[in-house]
């Protein structure tokens, strides 16, 4: 798995690219949670290329989600292919994170909720 850092605004966009898994979910979670320590609160997570996700890999998202909650912030996943949207669906994360279609999308969440 890649992952690209990039930040537009006051939101920090991560994609992440390939498969991500009990091999590298620890990294990309000390990744993610380094930049929310040091106030990140606005998060992007592009998924448009990520091809698979384990159960290691739902616990990244759910605990970037937990610690932004914490600080008052906010996670808005984009581009869910539709394989990866069906294990969000069926561990009920989809009732529970705030997901849209395009990064586009994405960004005017931010915009609303600012």
């Amino acid at each position: 798995m890649t992952s690209q850092y990039e930040t537009l605004g006051n939101v920090l966009i991560v994609s992440l690219q390939g498969k991500l898994n009990s091999g590298n979910a620890a990294e990309a979670e000390a990744q993610i949670l380094r930049h929310i320590s040091q106030g990140a609160n606005q998060l992007l997570l592009d998924l448009s290329e990520l091809d698979y996700i384990s159960s290691a890999g739902l616990r990244v998202v759910l605990v970037a989600a937990k610690r932004l909650r914490q600080s008052a912030g906010l996670l808005v996943l984009c581009g869910i292919q539709k394989p990866i949207r069906e294990v969000f669906d069926l561990s009920g994360f989809l009732n529970i994170l705030s997901v849209v279609d395009t990064r586009e999308q994405a960004l005017l969440r931010f915009d609303r909720a600012a």
